[in-house]
């Protein structure tokens, strides 16, 4: 399998690891500080990235436009923030004692002005948005099967539901590339 293929499976792959490893991190009752907090959100962080790489050949895939590009800057939008919401958590993690002082933290970083938009409010939800358009456009096209689209859509609804449910919806999505992976090995 090439490089951009490899994207479409890993990219979802450490997003199943991060969901796994928060509820690890999580069956003490809190989450973070700790080894298992800077984990999750270091795998997290990586598949954010790759899914930066996710989204441009998805676009590529569309044979791009003003539809396919206006979906991929708003996910590249929704991964900048989130982002900045991983590289937040991970330094908030590492410089807390304790859950108290984490909780201190995140409350300094969210009163500054237009970080919970931002960063903790609807610009991750971007990424999402701009992933299912470009999924959903690449089934109207017949690149991807139909199902490719409901898969994302699921996975988003399984996310907003429960951040416990992350693995579930790495899982969903991880799906749903595949598709696009297959796709991507035969334009190869």
């Amino acid at each position: 399998m090439q490089k951009a293929p490899l994207v479409f499976v890993v990219a979802p792959a450490l997003m199943i690891v991060y969901g796994l490893v928060r509820l690890l991190d999580g069956l003490d009752g809190q989450y973070g500080p700790g080894f298992l907090w800077t984990l999750g959100h270091l795998a997290f962080l990586v598949a954010l990235f790759l899914f930066g790489f996710v989204v441009l050949a998805a676009r590529r895939m569309v044979g791009g436009g003003v539809l396919a590009t206006t979906a991929a800057v708003a996910g590249i939008a929704g991964l900048v923030c989130s982002i900045a919401q991983i590289g937040i958590d991970i330094v908030v993690g590492l410089a807390a004692d304790d859950k108290a002082a984490m909780r201190q933290m995140f409350g300094e970083v969210r009163d500054v002005p237009g970080v919970s938009v931002a960063v903790y409010g609807p610009g991750p939800a971007l990424f999402y948005v701009g992933l299912l358009a470009l999924v959903v456009h690449l089934a109207v096209v017949r690149v991807v099967p139909v199902w490719a689209p409901v898969a994302v859509l699921l996975a988003i609804g399984v996310a907003v539901t429960s951040l416990d449910l992350l693995p579930v919806a790495g899982l969903l999505i991880l799906v749903a590339l595949v598709a696009l992976a297959r796709r991507a090995s035969a334009d190869a």
